[in-house]
């Protein structure tokens, strides 16, 4: 697939990504329907018809491309495709039925292991982060487009990691400490990423947690965007597992986080 194909996709669903966050903000405004999962995780309508308008148009844009979405997939089943699409289609449930602003919108289509087209939709924030290859990263932000490459944003000398807990475990403060990490923010979603790739923030590490499309798109972004990311050990963070786990995960803003 060119990137030209890929520039056409991601751009095709960006109306698809506004109209789907405006009625999840819609659904929330008229009460939730609430359910819990077999993993005792809950589900809304709104995670439900996000996933069915994403899935849709992604269905009519390349029909002969498998989906797999957290909503529908099958766990029994081991992913054996080389081209496949990741839907998450609200990222942070909780912070979703709660009505905090974190929540995201996700689809990446990932090519032999790495995640190269990827979408962010963040309703609430009016953000709307989109990739479709190295160096094409951008944001739209109301009526505003864009590029994004990791520009520090912080003051030289500050450093500052991102984390999905309040109190990261002493694995993950000594790893933030080696780069000299002066504080740490609690954010959650794949809005992590999205944040790194626009230089806002610098680091974010984690142990082995959640699944494939809990991390793509926003991969896509932060990496394409020049991020460097890897596992905690310092091996490639790659997409296509059989069981969709994600190993351990260490995004960085630069090699140097003072750059």
């Amino acid at each position: 697939m060119s990137k030209i194909d890929q520039k056409l996709i991601a751009e095709s669903l960006i109306e698809t990504f506004n109209f789907a966050g405006k009625e999840s903000i819609r659904l929330y405004n008229e009460g939730l329907k609430i359910e819990i999962k077999d993993d005792k995780s809950p589900v809304s309508n709104g995670d439900l018809l996000v996933n069915d308008l994403i899935t849709k148009k992604i269905s009519s844009l390349t029909p002969n491309i498998p989906i797999v979405s957290e909503e529908t997939v099958d766990l029994g089943k081991k992913n054996k495709s080389k081209i496949f699409w990741l839907i998450d289609p609200i990222d942070g449930t909780k912070e979703y039925i709660a009505g905090k602003d974190e929540y995201t919108i996700n689809a990446a289509l990932v090519i032999d292991t790495v995640p190269v087209v990827g979408l962010v939709g963040v309703p609430k924030k009016d953000r709307l982060f989109y990739s479709f290859g190295p160096g094409d990263s951008y944001l739209i932000e109301g009526s505003k487009v864009k590029k994004i490459k990791c520009e520090k944003q912080q003051p030289k000398g500050e450093i500052v990691a991102l984390s999905s807990v309040v109190k990261p475990s002493d694995l993950i403060l000594n790893k933030l400490k080696e780069f000299k990490v002066t504080s740490i923010v609690k954010m959650a979603s794949s809005y992590k990423f999205c944040v790194i790739a626009t230089g806002e923030y610098d680091i974010y590490a984690a142990r082995e947690r959640a699944n494939e499309w809990d991390y793509a798109a926003g991969h896509a972004i932060a990496q394409n965007a020049g991020a460097i990311i890897k596992t905690l050990d310092e091996k490639p963070f790659l997409y296509g597992k059989e069981d969709y786990r994600n190993p351990s995960l260490l995004i960085k803003r630069s090699e140097n986080l003072n750059d």
